[in-house]
């Protein structure tokens, strides 16, 4: 029985049919896909797209052409776009879990004990569920404090952002985590005045620290006004039009905006469960612990995706759901994620990694140099004008391995999973200087990078 339909529901319940098992899923929503097709990742990724392509932003520069955003037609066609891959994505899951046999109730699932979930149908009278296993994959939903007033029109959550109606001229984001600054940019890149508040001192902290600073360069070379070291204290409303909401700051900093996005953290979606009748207690964030193999303290329990916290990426999650299934039922196939996760930020520019940045090494004792190779210097990025993108690579001094990839600019979260598989495979800077590029690349990055690390190399 698996309760959730998001990214983990659907994986995890596909994965159980597919190995010749019984499988019931329960979505509370109206549709399946959870957060990530419905608030959180297509949504968002979507809208930034749509967003560069509307705004003429890639070619802006190239070919001097501005294009004028129309802020009344702007909106109705951003979220047009985004209801269209929305359904979709929507009619790929159905037809998924109907393949493979998977038996799909729309309702609320509750756990009556650790073999019993009683469903609540939309409509429909309660049924109970006998089930020797329960995988848990309800996802997650915005942080909300009490004392931000979301019962202002003008003040979102990452959820009710995507009903906007307008695109608002001035706009402050607080909260400089990956949804905040992904935001931040598709606004500025629509040509909305940004403020971008956080309490930290880098923009997304866990990034190899020389990303992060070009990724607050970039941002602010779009316009947005990045306030680090900077924590909100209220939000009030003190007038209408773009300066109608008051953020105030610590130290007596204020910022007018028309419209406020927060967006600092998310909570796990265990309310209501039933989850404490069989003695499992979320934390405080309404995240469940699990062991390495997704088992909660309940022994036929698993949790997987977003409910169980970091690294909450639609990705893992889906290994997770995976992994999971396969130690319940004993199949010997899937036995553990794997260990080089990438992590792609859709900002603009992009921004992807894996393995470890120059902080990580150093922290490790590991002796290492780093090789660069830049977009400008690339026949490929002079074509499309990328002038700040480049390929990042850490290398470990010793064997030449890589350790660490990290890249920026277009189409930084594809290009990421050449270095991927090679650190999977072993490999190091002798693949890359041996492979052969098709020209003209990005990709073709990744050769000059190697050529600097070992020129770094040879000169040391």
């Amino acid at each position: 029985m698996v309760i959730g339909g998001g990214p983990a529901g659907e994986k995890g319940a596909v994965q159980a049919a597919y190995f010749g098992k019984r499988v019931a899923l329960v979505e509370s929503a109206p549709e399946p896909g959870g957060a990530c097709v419905h608030t959180g990742t297509l949504p968002s990724k979507t809208l930034r797209e749509a967003a560069l392509v509307l705004s003429g932003y890639r070619n802006r520069h190239l070919y001097g052409i501005r294009l004028e955003i129309d802020r009344e037609q702007a909106t109705p066609r951003l979220l047009s776009r985004k209801d269209a891959v929305r359904r979709l994505e929507v009619d790929r899951i159905r037809w998924n879990l109907d393949r493979h046999g998977v038996t799909c109730f729309r309702g609320h699932g509750r756990l009556l004990d650790a073999h019993t979930v009683e469903v609540t149908p939309v409509g429909a009278p309660r049924t109970k569920l006998d089930t020797e296993f329960v995988l848990i994959a309800t996802g997650s939903e915005p942080y909300r404090p009490a004392q931000i007033p979301f019962e202002d029109p003008d003040v979102d959550d990452s959820d009710t952002i995507l009903a906007l109606d307008r695109l608002p001229e001035r706009i402050a984001v607080l909260g400089a985590g990956v949804i905040g600054c992904e935001y931040a940019c598709m606004f500025a890149a629509l040509g909305c005045e940004v403020v971008l508040v956080d309490g930290r001192d880098e923009i997304l902290p866990f990034l190899d620290h020389e990303m992060s600073e070009r990724l607050r360069q970039a941002m602010v070379g779009l316009g947005i006004d990045v306030r680090l070291g900077a924590r909100y204290e209220k939000v009030h409303r003190v007038g209408e039009g773009r300066q109608g909401i008051r953020v105030e700051l610590a130290g007596d900093a204020r910022v007018h905006v028309e419209k406020v996005l927060f967006c600092a953290g998310r909570n796990g979606r265990t309310r209501d469960l039933g989850l404490s009748s069989i003695g499992i207690e979320p934390d405080g964030r309404g995240a469940l612990a699990v062991d390495a193999s997704y088992r909660t303290t309940v022994p036929n329990v698993y949790a997987v995706g977003d409910v169980i916290g970091f690294p909450a990426l639609a990705s893992t999650s889906m290994e997770q759901a995976r992994v999971a299934v396969v130690h319940a039922f004993g199949l010997g196939y899937k036995t553990a994620v794997g260990g080089l996760l990438p992590y792609g930020i859709y900002t603009v520019p992009e921004v992807s990694f894996v393995g470890l940045g120059e902080e990580e090494a150093r922290k490790q004792g590991r002796e290492y140099v780093v090789g660069r190779a830049f977009y400008r210097d690339n026949a490929r990025g002079k074509i499309i004008g990328d002038r700040d993108g480049l390929i990042k690579l850490v290398v470990e001094r010793d064997t030449r391995k890589l350790l660490g990839v990290h890249c920026l600019g277009e189409r930084a979260a594809e290009l990421v999973h050449i270095g991927q598989a090679i650190m999977t495979t072993g490999g190091g800077l002798d693949v890359l200087i041996e492979m052969v590029f098709n020209y003209p690349t990005l990709a073709e990055c990744y050769k000059y990078a190697a050529y600097d690390a070992l020129g770094k190399l040879r000169a040391s």
